[in-house]
């Protein structure tokens, strides 16, 4: 088993750094502090060996990194995919050390995952890889320290396993090490479609402030058809909006008087794909859902999608990144001189660690809030956070990415001169 050590090869921390170091540039910002968030805290690299249904033995690599713990404890998602790399999970640990920062959580941000692909593995072994990676970077999590949460590939059985390991070896049940469990051990209400919601929610704000309204003509492509995608549809659709069209691996679907989300969501449930769906719409391909003629587009699925080799075929006004980023900078440039307004992933994505915030508190003092509390909190915290990235956009003249980052890092690099470096 080879391990993937460049912490800075994938083009996703590239992204990231490129981000940090542009928003510098367009404000002064301590550069003692940029230094410092260029390179995460810690990263940890395991073996996660498991026994498979066969009796063989099979090792998986897994990885924590934890960016930046200047505000509080680590958080972020856990990430059971094929493609996971050391330098996937730093950019998407930094990522969350900025999302955090930008909407004022005291929380930093962490990553986590294993190379592999779930859905090749038996309900047995997904619960073994879980207990065993678990166990692994046990040493480095809790409550207190570093929280894991859901991300592609696992869910809310996933974070069940792990809070059910952490606490075993502990000794006593300790909810509060993960976010994203089932309402039933401690999960909060809203968590599951708080992204999703974020999403929905950072539309409308952007809908306003650009004087538009919704109506049976505002069209919306979704590329990706998931956790996110799903519940930004049906939120966007109770505001008056029109969805055309979602994908998933298989292609997408599309229809421009609307499709039935009620119903392609119960299909997808079943876990077969778009291409195998037969309501009334036709069959396109990801790249061609990119390039409608919509009102607006939400990249939900996974990094990455829009390039310099694409952007110009991006024919939306507004892009809401609902992916870590799904636009690279090449892309986001071409995409700002086309007028298009970009929701930035940092905000546009916040809703989950924002829910998953509250339900870290509610497992710490052991006291639940209803969903109307949660909703309405969700939206007061990423209004805002839109309203100040609005105002330093208009009062540096910027793009929305970049004066997101730019609010981001001076909450941090105030924060981390406050604290000094030790030794």
């Amino acid at each position: 088993m080879s391990f993937h050590y460049d912490i800075t090869s994938s083009s996703l921390y590239q992204n990231a750094l490129s981000q940090l170091e542009k928003a510098a540039r367009t404000d002064a910002v301590d550069p003692n502090c940029i230094e410092r968030l260029k390179k995460p805290k810690r990263a940890i690299q395991v073996s996660v060996p498991i026994r498979l249904d066969d009796g063989t033995v099979k090792t998986f690599e897994g990885y924590r990194v934890q960016h930046n713990m200047t505000l509080g404890p680590g958080k972020g998602g856990i990430r059971f995919h094929p493609q996971v790399d050391l330098s996937e999970t730093a950019a998407l640990a930094m990522l969350m050390t900025f999302k955090c920062s930008l909407v004022g959580l005291p929380l930093g941000g962490a990553k986590g995952g294993v190379r592999v692909d779930a859905t090749q593995l038996s309900r047995q072994e997904l619960q073994g890889l879980t207990r065993r990676y678990t166990t692994e970077i046990g040493p480095f999590i809790g409550p207190d320290v570093d929280v894991p949460a859901p991300d592609i590939g696992s869910d809310g059985q996933t974070m069940a396993w792990f809070m059910d390991t952490y606490s075993q070896v502990k000794g006593y049940s300790i909810p509060g090490v993960v976010t994203g469990k089932p309402i039933v051990i401690g999960g909060s209400l809203g968590r599951r479609d708080s992204t999703g919601k974020g999403v929905a929610f950072c539309i409308q704000f952007a809908m306003k402030y650009l004087n538009k309204k919704f109506d049976e003509n505002t069209k919306v492509a979704i590329h990706g058809f998931g956790k996110v995608a799903i519940p930004a549809a049906n939120d966007l659709i109770e505001m008056g909006a029109k969805i055309v069209a979602v994908s998933d691996v298989s292609g997408a679907i599309y229809n421009e008087k609307g499709l039935d989300i009620e119903r392609i969501t119960k299909f997808t449930k079943s876990r077969r794909l778009l291409s195998e769906y037969d309501g009334d719409c036709d069959l396109i391909s990801n790249e061609d859902l990119l390039a409608l003629d919509v009102d607006i587009l939400i990249p939900a699925a996974i990094d990455g999608v829009i390039t310099e080799k694409n952007a110009d075929k991006v024919k939306a006004k507004i892009i809401a990144e609902g992916a870590n980023g799904p636009c690279t900078k090449e892309a986001v440039a071409i995409l700002q001189d086309k007028g298009a307004f970009i929701i930035p992933d940092i905000l546009c994505n916040a809703g989950g660690v924002i829910v998953s915030y509250f339900e870290w508190v509610q497992g710490l003092q052991h006291f639940f809030w209803d969903l109307e509390q949660i909703n309405t909190k969700l939206h007061e915290i990423l209004k805002a956070a839109f309203d100040e990235v609005v105002f330093n956009k208009d009062k540096l003249d910027s793009d929305m990415k970049t004066a997101a980052m730019v609010t981001s890092i001076k909450r941090l690099s105030k924060a981390m001169r406050l604290r000094g470096m030790w030794p």
